[in-house]
Parts: structure tokens; sequence; C-alpha cells
């Protein structure tokens, strides 16, 4: 059952809500285990496989509290994935501020103090963990999330990786000046297209208006752009699908985030939504500045 299924491994840095996250799971029936060592993760995986009481849904907290973690389980993974597990990486971090208040709040050791300061343990963390973040199927920035938030994201997020082998696809439009969006798992920059801020009629208006979405895509190299672009997507998701990606951030960002990318993000939608109805759209920056 086990090797059909998947398991969810649920990693990231101290004070980032792996708690919640596995309270949240371990309340919707899954067997949960806190802090397990991934050493022991093959042994464990071969007792429940071959029990009587074969369970179907299965989740692990794995970090850095176990000393030979870092090391240990990249290896480890890729052994198993070879004997026909499937894994449901799932990674959360949190912004420095928000970490060292959570540890202020709780007042609690943070795994790698060792006489040294907080902020330096939690940059310690972020860097021995980079590899992990790097080959987790879903990376989840917990800082603006308060507990009830969370547990919904993590739910929502994992129940339809279970349910359904189809890529939930989320769009998002963002601007640059404000940050690339920590959760995109595909970026692409559109501030090569004509910008309509150069407009008079149109610099006060956004993506989302008729005028400037008509202004966007009148452009040849639009046209062209969204032929290939499109393309591109008809070939990868299905592809992430094969390899068991529940969720595919698709990131399309002009300087303000507030025309070019919103109309880019909306064709997109427009296009991949006749093909899936697990698709959203969000405009991260609309309201917030000029592209």
């Amino acid at each position: 059952m086990l090797k059909r299924g998947k398991i969810v491994i649920i990693s990231g840095l101290s004070g980032s809500g792996k708690s919640t996250a596995i309270k949240a799971l371990e309340g919707v029936g899954f067997f949960c285990v806190d802090n397990m060592p991934v050493a022991l993760l093959p042994k464990f995986l071969e007792l429940r496989t071959g029990s009587d009481s074969e369970i179907s849904k299965l989740a692990l907290v794995m970090d850095i509290r176990e000393k030979n973690f870092v090391s240990t389980y990249s290896d480890v993974l890729d052994r198993l994935g070879k004997q026909g597990y499937r894994f449901e990486i799932l990674f959360l971090e949190a912004s420095e501020e928000m970490l060292l208040r959570r540890y202020s709040e709780t007042r609690m050791q943070h795994p790698l103090s060792n006489g040294g300061g907080l902020l330096e343990a939690i940059h310690n963390e972020r860097e021995q963990l980079a590899g992990l973040k790097g080959i987790a199927d879903k990376v989840i920035d917990t800082s603006h999330y308060n507990v009830h938030e969370l547990k919904a994201v993590i739910l929502g997020h994992v129940l339809k990786a279970i349910q359904t082998g189809q890529v939930d696809v989320h769009i998002l439009s963002f601007g640059y000046k404000y940050g690339i969006p920590h959760d995109a798992d595909l970026v692409i920059d559109v501030r090569f297209l004509p910008n309509p801020y150069f407009v008079p009629e149109l610099k006060e208006l956004d993506g989302l208006a008729p005028e400037v979405r008509e202004f966007v895509k009148g452009w040849d190299e639009t046209q062209v752009f969204l032929k290939k672009y499109l393309g591109l997507l008809d070939y990868l998701i299905p592809l992430y699908e094969n390899e068991g990606k529940a969720y595919l951030t698709v990131a399309v960002g002009c300087t303000g985030g507030r025309h070019r990318s919103v109309v880019i993000a909306g064709e997109i939608f427009q296009y991949l939504n006749k093909k899936t109805d697990k698709i959203n759209l969000v405009h991260r920056d609309v309201e917030l500045g000029i592209s």
C-alpha cells in the first residue's frame, strides 16, 4: 500500500511550523512520526509494508534535530525511490525576523545552539538544509500564517496530492521590485514586453483593464512569446505529474507587478483552465506599484 501511495516527509527550519503540520495530518487519519531518524526509515517502511495492519497514509517529520540527517537523507531517499516508494517532501521555512520572534515567545532552544547566538544557529540551519529545500516538492513560507491558516494550507496541499495525480497549478503575477516569490517553481520575466506605464492613458490602469490587456497582447512579440511559453507548459506539466509533483507555481514577473505580468498571467490561466480545474490565479502586487 505504501509503495502505491505517497509518503509525506515534512522538514525545514526549526520554528517554521512542522509540529503544526504533523498535527494537522494526524487529525485527518495519517500515521505520524515526529523526529524519525532517516537511517531507520528503510526498516520502518519494510515493517509497515509487511504488517497485517498495513497503513496507507504516512507522514514523517525529519530534520536537523537528528545529528546525521544532512549527511544521510539524500542516499536513503534515493535508495528507497529506486525500490518504488514515492515521497512528497514539504519544506517549511520562515523569515529570519519571524523565527527570532517565535523563539523569543516560546523560549525554546534552537537545536544548533552550541554556545553561539540564535541568529547564528538559524543561518547555519538554513545553509545546511539548502540542498533538501532544492529537491522539495513544495516549499511553504509560514511567516505570515497563523496556526489555523497553516493547517489549512498543509491539508489543502497534501490531500489534493494524494487524491489525484494531477498537478495543482498556481499562477502568480508579481513585481520584481517587491521580490521574487519564495515558492515559485517556474519564473518567467516579461519585462521585455512594451510597457503600458509609458502610455499616458494606460498608466493609472492595471492589467485587469481591457485597454491594458489589448495593448500588451497587441504586439507580435507577445503573441510569439505566448505560443512558445504555453507550448513549454504543455510539455512540462505532464512530466511533473509523472514524477508525482502535486503543486506547481508558475510566477510571471514585470517591474512592479501591475501591468504586463498581470496580463500574461491571466492569459496563461485562461489557457490552462481549459485543460484542468486544479488551477488558480493570484495577482500579488497589482495594488502596490507600477510595472
